[in-house]
Protein backbone atom coordinates (compact mmCIF):
# COMPACT_ATOMS: atom_id res chain seq x y z
CA UNK A 1 0.00 0.00 0.00
CA UNK A 2 2.56 2.58 0.82
CA UNK A 3 4.42 2.11 -2.49
CA UNK A 4 1.15 2.94 -4.21
CA UNK A 5 0.81 5.76 -1.90
CA UNK A 6 4.78 6.91 -2.86
CA UNK A 7 4.53 5.96 -6.49
CA UNK A 8 1.46 8.58 -6.81
CA UNK A 9 2.84 11.42 -4.92
CA UNK A 10 6.41 10.81 -7.39
CA UNK A 11 3.86 10.99 -10.42
CA UNK A 12 1.86 14.07 -9.17
CA UNK A 13 4.93 16.02 -8.33
CA UNK A 14 6.69 15.45 -11.46
CA UNK A 15 3.79 16.05 -13.31
CA UNK A 16 3.49 19.42 -11.22
CA UNK A 17 6.98 20.36 -11.83
CA UNK A 18 7.02 19.33 -15.38
CA UNK A 19 3.85 21.19 -15.86
CA UNK A 20 5.96 24.05 -14.34
CA UNK A 21 9.00 24.07 -16.69
CA UNK A 22 7.19 23.51 -19.95
CA UNK A 23 4.71 26.38 -19.37
CA UNK A 24 7.94 28.66 -18.88
CA UNK A 25 9.87 28.01 -21.97
CA UNK A 26 6.36 28.45 -23.66
CA UNK A 27 5.40 31.66 -22.34
CA UNK A 28 9.29 32.78 -22.78
CA UNK A 29 9.34 31.83 -26.23
CA UNK A 30 5.98 33.85 -26.68
CA UNK A 31 7.52 36.65 -25.13
CA UNK A 32 10.69 36.62 -27.41
CA UNK A 33 8.77 36.49 -30.15
CA UNK A 34 6.20 39.59 -29.50
CA UNK A 35 9.38 41.57 -28.50
CA UNK A 36 11.07 40.38 -31.95
CA UNK A 37 8.14 41.47 -34.10
CA UNK A 38 6.98 44.93 -32.55
CA UNK A 39 10.95 45.97 -33.35
CA UNK A 40 10.56 44.98 -36.43
CA UNK A 41 7.58 46.73 -36.96
CA UNK A 42 8.78 50.16 -35.17
CA UNK A 43 7.32 51.38 -31.68
CA UNK A 44 4.62 54.04 -30.11
CA UNK A 45 5.41 56.48 -27.93
CA UNK A 46 3.41 57.95 -25.46
CA UNK A 47 4.43 61.97 -24.60
CA UNK A 48 2.30 63.92 -22.24
CA UNK A 49 2.29 67.80 -22.46
CA UNK A 50 1.97 67.73 -18.84
CA UNK A 51 2.98 65.15 -16.41
CA UNK A 52 1.73 67.03 -13.39
CA UNK A 53 -0.88 69.12 -12.70
CA UNK A 54 -0.56 71.89 -9.69
CA UNK A 55 -4.75 72.43 -9.03
CA UNK A 56 -3.49 74.75 -6.11
CA UNK A 57 -6.10 75.31 -3.25
CA UNK A 58 -9.42 74.32 -3.10
CA UNK A 59 -12.07 73.74 -0.24
CA UNK A 60 -13.12 70.05 0.80
CA UNK A 61 -15.87 68.73 -1.57
CA UNK A 62 -14.92 70.79 -4.33
CA UNK A 63 -14.30 68.12 -7.76
CA UNK A 64 -11.22 68.94 -9.40
CA UNK A 65 -11.17 67.81 -13.22
CA UNK A 66 -8.31 68.13 -15.04
CA UNK A 67 -7.26 66.68 -18.72
CA UNK A 68 -3.83 65.09 -19.50
CA UNK A 69 -2.94 65.61 -22.95
CA UNK A 70 -0.30 63.21 -25.11
CA UNK A 71 1.21 62.68 -28.14
CA UNK A 72 2.11 59.08 -29.75
CA UNK A 73 5.74 60.65 -30.98
CA UNK A 74 6.51 56.86 -32.31
CA UNK A 75 5.94 54.69 -36.05
CA UNK A 76 3.18 52.81 -34.37
CA UNK A 77 -0.48 52.68 -32.74
CA UNK A 78 -0.38 53.43 -28.86
CA UNK A 79 -3.29 51.51 -26.99
CA UNK A 80 -3.91 52.32 -23.26
CA UNK A 81 -4.45 49.28 -21.54
CA UNK A 82 -4.62 50.35 -18.09
CA UNK A 83 -5.23 53.95 -16.51
CA UNK A 84 -5.14 53.47 -12.35
CA UNK A 85 -5.28 55.80 -9.65
CA UNK A 86 -3.88 55.37 -6.34
CA UNK A 87 -6.57 56.04 -4.69
CA UNK A 88 -10.50 55.41 -4.88
CA UNK A 89 -11.19 59.61 -5.00
CA UNK A 90 -9.06 60.01 -8.29
CA UNK A 91 -11.24 58.33 -11.26
CA UNK A 92 -9.03 58.45 -14.69
CA UNK A 93 -10.79 58.22 -18.11
CA UNK A 94 -9.42 57.71 -21.16
CA UNK A 95 -9.01 57.33 -25.07
CA UNK A 96 -10.14 53.92 -25.76
CA UNK A 97 -9.46 53.74 -29.25
CA UNK A 98 -5.72 53.30 -30.55
CA UNK A 99 -3.79 56.52 -31.18
CA UNK A 100 -2.06 56.65 -34.52
CA UNK A 101 1.97 57.99 -34.60
CA UNK A 102 1.03 61.50 -34.47
CA UNK A 103 -1.97 61.80 -33.45
CA UNK A 104 -2.91 62.75 -29.29
CA UNK A 105 -5.12 61.09 -26.55
CA UNK A 106 -6.41 62.28 -23.44
CA UNK A 107 -6.46 61.13 -20.02
CA UNK A 108 -9.35 62.75 -17.46
CA UNK A 109 -8.68 62.58 -14.36
CA UNK A 110 -11.56 63.59 -11.58
CA UNK A 111 -10.27 64.34 -7.86
CA UNK A 112 -12.88 64.56 -4.89
CA UNK A 113 -11.57 66.42 -2.59
CA UNK A 114 -14.64 64.93 0.07
CA UNK A 115 -12.63 64.25 3.39
CA UNK A 116 -9.03 64.53 2.12
CA UNK A 117 -7.99 67.63 4.10
CA UNK A 118 -4.57 68.82 3.35
CA UNK A 119 -1.57 68.63 0.90
CA UNK A 120 -2.84 66.03 -1.66
CA UNK A 121 -0.39 63.96 -4.61
CA UNK A 122 -2.49 61.58 -6.79
CA UNK A 123 -0.82 59.28 -9.32
CA UNK A 124 -1.93 58.41 -12.14
CA UNK A 125 -0.35 54.70 -13.64
CA UNK A 126 -0.63 54.99 -17.28
CA UNK A 127 0.07 51.31 -18.56
CA UNK A 128 0.53 50.94 -22.83
CA UNK A 129 2.07 49.05 -25.41
CA UNK A 130 4.10 52.07 -26.23
CA UNK A 131 8.31 52.11 -26.07
CA UNK A 132 7.21 53.56 -22.05
CA UNK A 133 4.92 50.79 -21.48
CA UNK A 134 4.59 52.02 -17.81
CA UNK A 135 4.16 55.99 -16.97
CA UNK A 136 2.95 58.15 -14.61
CA UNK A 137 1.04 61.63 -14.37
CA UNK A 138 0.41 63.76 -11.15
CA UNK A 139 -2.37 65.67 -9.72
CA UNK A 140 -1.41 67.20 -6.69
CA UNK A 141 -2.72 70.56 -4.54
CA UNK A 142 -3.71 71.66 -0.97
CA UNK A 143 -7.55 70.52 0.47
CA UNK A 144 -8.76 73.70 2.52
CA UNK A 145 -11.09 72.48 5.92
CA UNK A 146 -14.99 73.09 4.90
Amino acid sequence: MNIIKTSFFCFAFATLVGCGNSNSTATETADSTATDSTSAAGTGKVEFAEAAFDFGQVKEGEVVEHVYAFTNTGTSPVILSRVSASCGCTTPSYTQTPILPGKTGEIKVSFDSNGQVGKQQKIVTVVSNAENGVTTIQLKGEVLAK
